[in-house]
């Protein structure tokens, strides 16, 4: 996210360690962490003295005086000198402040760990901002899809195709192995128990309502999200990395239009035909089983599958796909978009988006059952 607390830990030529401060500290948006310095400070030879450069600090307040005592006691403790010359007047006086009178002896208070009361307000408060921030984005998306209905949108038709050869041929093996082989199962599971009355036929409408209004839908919705929700958290957590994002704002082409419409666009317009395909092919893994455990001829299987299903059990599996698809693209673009600034965080920002999109594709798949029951669809 632009503007926030950097640290960054350099050999200078003179044999100094020179520790960087960049953008706005404070305590609100949390404290960045000193390792670059520990890691400095634990391998090589010792550095002659430790200096600090705030060329690039934006704003600041208590963040920063705790991060440099921090740093301060670290050299302390292996006996190298800390120079706070380029330091702002501000911070020097707040720092000298706190050192005009030495610490009392165990007046630092115990680490404890944290009440229950304490870590509910915290995950009440950190759940409330994401919140927000997850708004704002979907706001943000529905504007730049708005810019592209009036023909505004700034992005390349060259990026949106190689996007859909990713989100559809590209994950067709995937889909296909995963859904036949749900398909097998529950045809496997329904032969054993409908064989016990004598109603073995019935595997075929078994099969091909579960498929066609709930498994095909939802299946190929959590392969997406485990498959292209996470690379998209990847590709744009990793483009937020090397300030890549930044880049594009600063030559004045929205981050919106130029990536994640293409993507939103692409998922969309794919998930649709490749729940039609995984709706064929799981019905094909139930005929697998009827076909050779049963005995029922191909005939009997296709005949009494269509009977079993309509236009409306199809629309509405291909309706629920197109919103799973729209969901599984949000929830990749918006943690890669608010992805942090190292490798570890484009790690967790990829399992994540996974976890993110495949909670979004359950509450939705809820909803959607309770309208189906009250519309009597």
């Amino acid at each position: 996210m632009a503007g926030e607390a950097l640290l960054d830990a350099q050999r200078g030529p003179d044999g100094t360690l020179v520790v960087r401060l960049a953008g706005h500290w404070n305590l609100r948006t949390g404290l960045p962490s000193t390792r670059p310095v520990e890691d400095a400070l634990a391998r090589g030879p010792r550095p002659a003295a430790v200096v600090f450069d705030a060329k690039n600090l934006a704003a600041w307040d208590s963040a920063a005086v705790t991060i440099v005592e921090r740093i301060s006691r670290l050299c302390a403790g292996v006996g190298v000198q800390v120079r706070r010359d380029a330091l702002p007047d501000g911070l020097k006086r707040i720092l000298a402040l706190a050192e005009a009178v030495p610490e009392k002896e165990g007046a630092r208070a115990a680490d404890t760990a944290p009440s229950l009361l304490v870590r509910l307000g915290t995950w009440a408060i950190e759940a409330s901002a994401g919140a927000r921030v997850a708004v704002a984005f979907v706001g943000e998306a529905t504007l730049s899809f708005g810019r592209l209905l009036r023909g505004q949108a700034n992005f390349r038709w060259r990026d949106l195709a190689l996007v859909i050869q990713d989100c559809g041929a590209d994950a067709l093996p995937i889909v296909t192995l995963i859904n036949f082989l749900v398909g097998l199962i529950i045809a496997f599971v329904g032969a054993v128990q409908l064989q016990k009355f004598g109603a073995g036929i019935y595997v075929a409408d078994l099969v091909a309502i579960a498929t066609v209004r709930e498994l095909g839908c939802i299946m190929t919705g959590i392969i997406m999200a485990g498959r292209t929700g996470s690379g998209f958290a990847a590709e744009l957590g990793t483009m937020n990395v090397n300030q890549e994002i930044e880049a594009l704002s600063t030559m004045g082409v929205p981050p919106m239009d130029f990536l994640v419409l293409p993507r939103m666009l692409a998922l969309s317009l794919m998930m649709p035909l490749l729940c039609c395909y995984a709706d064929l092919i799981g019905i094909l893994g139930g005929a697998t089983v009827a076909i050779n455990l049963l005995g029922q001829s191909p005939t009997q299987y296709w005949v009494e599958t269509f009977g079993a299903i309509d236009l409306v059990d199809i629309g509405l599996g291909i309706g629920k796909s197109l919103i799973f698809g729209v969901l599984v693209a949000l929830a990749g673009c918006l943690r890669g978009m608010t992805c942090g600034r190292d490798a570890a965080a484009v790690g967790q920002a990829a399992t994540s988006a996974v976890v993110l999109g495949i909670v979004w594709i359950i509450v939705a798949d809820g909803i959607f059952a309770v309208l189906t029951n009250i519309l009597g669809i």
